[in-house]
């Protein structure tokens, strides 16, 4: 720890293991940076000399920082830890090794965040994750400026902290796994060390069908005889009874010992996905809700959002008492939601709006659902601001990623949070103004990839052993399988619970589609090759004799680069045949790779008469769209991800 009590300088040794690089891209981009020629060069690894200044308080939340690297050595001022924190965090992608030692570029950074409140949503409750899981995203999370772990700790599937008090909760609701008191003590602690708060959430009243499970007689009705092991929302049928005053002197237990592990003050309550209808169908229910006047205007119809608001209030009560701020998701929002209760929206920006508009703190999470496998250029797009008037942007305190973790168990979880996790970190930290600039913030986000490998993350190491594990049968086939897989990408959205096979918390996800990437660069960069060469191509009406153009060195380059990739894989499905014989669990994805196969043969020729300035064929256009719309077609719900450039490059 930095004993920042007093001005003092203090050397610092930084174990780094990074590779050399000719130019060192930051994620996220500084607020204001200024690189000078030259570099400085350490005569052994970089020794950093921190200064405090001497305003403020050693307790200050200010994350602000001024880090220079001059011909003299490096230096890095802040008001406090939390500063030293993020210039750290800066300083590590300053520095590189080269053949001759380690070195700096010369430059002066002043940065500040954007936003205070800077997230990541981790769910421990559908599949449990481990402490190491938890500390190895923490260390990615301070990589990239990350300051708040929001972390998931029930649902229907599982409670998962240990209670003394209720100790059915982690004994029965929390069979599968679940944290000590002691580990979550220490989970909270590593994070302080790196600057990150812990902000738990308890989802009520809903989502609490392990809760009910263990503890029934807090149900609205008695439907849930175990803990559910199926994903979807009808679990959420089986909510709290919020009438009965045992309801409330349960929680108050509970929370309150919940809220004793968790120093930030902060505290997540849920909320969402209550429809309501078991209120509704359960007589005595209903007769409260027309009893208290909890019906929809003009009229004798149960109301379920206003016996929600009486029972946030409830909550709020609860909360308050313990000094914690209440935090819910967007669900929650009415006129008479209390003023300090926090929203947090996972269904659109406009949430976010009339959240501030009715004078709530508001986040941002709906855009940054890692979950739904959208690229990391769609999540860099979604800004907290979008929609909010600049008189109530005060009002929004940033956003969250969510990983939600119906399919991520412990060993995959990594690769569907890292790296795109790293977009919005920058989305929230850096200046609005930089999501102009896309390509460019991929080249800085495969550098974070490189380190967040190096910092112990397994996105890259658990999809390459899993794609070992399917090809055991046939080893020789790894490297096609790998490039079938690197060419996949999980179906988007939630369509995954829709495509025929069924899911609970206990399918092991070791199949081709866990192991694909939430999104693929391979294909991005082909797309983004055939992008650059279309665009120096002037195709018109064919000539006779034909005259090829003459093609500049980089679109030959370019040219030969696609022409490459596209041979292998027209020669995938042949080198997969023997493995999908001798692994049937793998075979489902046969017609994956026949798909890749016609693709490529498609683009071949195209590829030839791209080179010698002849159009496409009307005829073969019309044939070619027939098979590009079979190949974009699911299978074990995965799909290519090299379909839309294809349409591209065949004029389509």
């Amino acid at each position: 720890m930095l004993n920042l009590a007093k001005p003092c300088a203090i050397f610092l040794l930084l174990a780094v293991s990074f590779s050399a690089q000719a130019q060192r891209p930051l994620l996220p981009v500084p607020a204001q940076a200024t690189w000078h020629a030259g570099y400085y060069r350490f005569a052994t690894a970089p020794l950093l000399a921190l200064h405090r200044q001497t305003t403020g308080p050693a307790t200050s939340t200010d994350e602000s920082y001024h880090l220079r690297v001059t011909a003299a050595g490096a230096s890095l001022t802040a008001v406090g830890p939390l500063g030293i924190q993020r210039g750290l965090a800066t300083f590590r992608q300053v520095i590189e090794s080269t053949p001759r030692g380690w070195r700096a570029q010369l430059c002066d950074i002043q940065d500040a965040p954007r936003f205070a409140w800077r997230g990541l949503l981790l769910d421990a409750a559908r599949h449990f994750l481990p402490v190491p899981v938890v500390k190895r995203n923490l260390d990615g999370m301070a990589a990239v400026k990350l300051n708040v772990l929001h972390w998931h700790l029930c649902d229907d599937q599982g409670w998962r902290v240990e209670s003394k008090l209720f100790p059915r909760l982690h004994t029965v609701a929390g069979a599968t796994g679940y944290y000590t008191q002691a580990e979550v003590r220490e989970v909270v602690r590593y994070a302080a060390q790196r600057g990150i708060r812990v902000v738990p959430e308890f989802d009520l009243p809903g989502h609490t069908g392990a809760l009910l499970a263990a503890y029934p007689r807090l149900g609205s009705n008695d439907s849930i005889k175990a803990v559910p092991t199926r994903w979807g929302t009808s679990q959420n049928w089986a909510l709290l009874d919020p009438t009965r005053e045992s309801t409330y002197t349960m929680l108050d237990s509970v929370l309150t010992e919940m809220s004793g592990l968790f120093p930030d003050k902060y505290f997540h309550i849920g909320g969402d996905e209550n429809d309501g209808r078991q209120w509704r169908r359960t007589p005595r229910i209903a007769a409260f809700m027309q009893t208290n006047g909890f019906v929809k205007p003009g009229t004798t119809v149960p109301d379920k959002h206003q016996l929600q608001t009486y029972f946030n209030r409830r909550m709020l009560v609860i909360i308050q008492k313990l000094g914690k701020t209440m935090v819910g998701w967007d669900e929650i929002l009415g006129p008479d939601l209390p003023a300090p209760i926090v929203v947090e929206s996972w269904r659109g920006p406009k949430a976010v709006a009339e959240a501030v508009r009715l004078g709530h703190p508001a986040l941002r999470a709906h855009g940054y659902y890692l979950d739904l496998n959208y690229s990391a250029a769609t999540h860099y797009a979604a800004d907290p601001l979008q929609g909010v008037p600049d008189s109530l942007a005060s009002r929004v305190l940033g956003g969250e990623a969510a990983m939600w973790a119906e399919f991520a168990d412990s060993v995959i979880y990594d690769s569907r949070v890292w790296p795109r996790a790293a977009a919005v970190a920058e989305r929230l930290w850096s200046p609005a103004a930089l999501t102009q600039d896309v390509p460019d913030m991929y080249r800085r986000l495969a550098f974070v990839s490189s380190e967040l490998e190096a910092l112990g993350l397994r996105h890259r190491r658990a999809p390459v052993a899993l794609l070992r594990q399917l090809a055991s049968p046939y080893p020789a086939a790894l490297p096609a399988l790998q490039t079938l897989a690197s060419l996949a990408e999980p179906v988007k959205d939630y369509k995954r619970h829709f495509q025929g096979f069924k899911y609970t918390t206990e399918t092991p996800l070791t199949r081709l589609v866990d192991a694909a990437p939430a999104e693929s660069d391979v294909a991005r960069r082909f797309g983004a090759t055939a992008d650059s060469l279309l665009a120096s191509l002037s195709i018109g009406v064919p000539t006779f004799p034909a005259t090829p153009p003459k093609l500049s060195p980089a679109s030959q380059r370019q040219l030969a680069s696609l022409r490459r990739q596209v041979a292998d894989w027209q020669g995938i499905p042949e080198a997969l045949t023997p493995l999908f014989a001798l692994n049937p669990g793998l075979a489902e994805y046969a017609p994956l790779a026949v798909q890749l196969g016609l693709v490529a043969n498609l683009l071949a020729p195209r590829l030839t008469q791209l080179e010698q300035g002849q159009p496409a064929v009307p005829a073969a256009q019309a044939a070619a769209k027939i098979q590009l719309d079979a190949a974009q077609k699911p299978v074990g719900q995965a799909e290519l991800a090299i379909v839309g450039a294809a349409r591209r490059l065949l004029g389509l």
